[in-house]
């Protein structure tokens, strides 16, 4: 199930959302200049997010990674995934919060999704790098905000064709949520090289959630629909 296009519409052009999206496409035009050069291996350990280190040598330098981290990406469909999913939904909470909160609210998504994942695996030396968990917090956002919002989703309807079906973001990102705790579960105790870090999803989908939920209830909003 592939989101594409909400039918909720923002009142403001949605500058911080546009500004992330650039700036993880030039991180990851970084990373793909690097790969050429041989030094991205480089680049990646000292700017992703190295559990072990932070666990162990929680100085500046470490501390640093758990926001640079949030920008770089392992792949072209790494990218194109995320910042999709950031497109659709990001717009409407930045509308809702106001930019200057909605860009700490990013922040603070990212860095729940950063202490879930680390918790889960703290003496782990393999890169955690990607805007999921700080997305994850959008989305959490958006289904306690938005949940009636109608969604267009493609669907694999078997052999290699999609079809197009218009559903509420309730069960779009509820479907969403229950894969990646289920596949988190499942990860417990399996030993890998790498992967997807599902704990981030959850704690940023589950931290941005919260977040939107005290900000409604201060009145912390420029704009609610429902």
């Amino acid at each position: 199930m592939i989101p594409y296009r909400d039918h909720n519409p923002s009142r403001r052009m949605p500058v911080v959302t546009v500004v992330l999206i650039a700036l993880n496409t030039l991180v990851w035009l970084y990373e793909v200049l690097l790969m050429g050069s041989g030094e991205l291996d480089t680049f990646i350990y000292a700017w992703a997010i190295i559990p072990r280190n932070l666990v162990t040598a929680p100085g500046l330098a470490s501390l640093i990674t758990v926001f640079t981290a949030m920008f770089m990406h392992g792949s072209w469909m790494h990218l194109i995934g995320n910042m999709l999913y950031l497109w659709i939904f990001g717009d409407n909470i930045e509308d809702a919060l106001g930019k200057p909160l909605f860009i700490l609210f990013y922040l603070a998504s990212g860095v729940a999704a950063t202490v879930a994942q680390v918790a889960i695996d703290p003496f782990s030396t393999v890169p955690n790098l990607g805007a999921s968990g700080a997305i994850a917090g959008v989305l959490g956002a958006y289904l306690v905000l938005y949940p009636r919002a109608q969604v267009d989703t493609l669907v694999p309807v078997g052999l290699g064709f999609m079809r197009v079906i218009t559903i509420p973001a309730l069960y779009v990102l509820g479907f969403w949520f229950v894969l990646q705790f289920f596949s988190g579960v499942g990860t417990l105790g399996v030993q890998t090289g790498g992967g997807v870090a599902y704990f981030a999803h959850i704690g940023g989908f589950v931290a941005g959630a919260a977040l939107v939920g005290i900000a409604r209830l201060l009145g912390g909003f420029h704009s609610l629909t429902g």
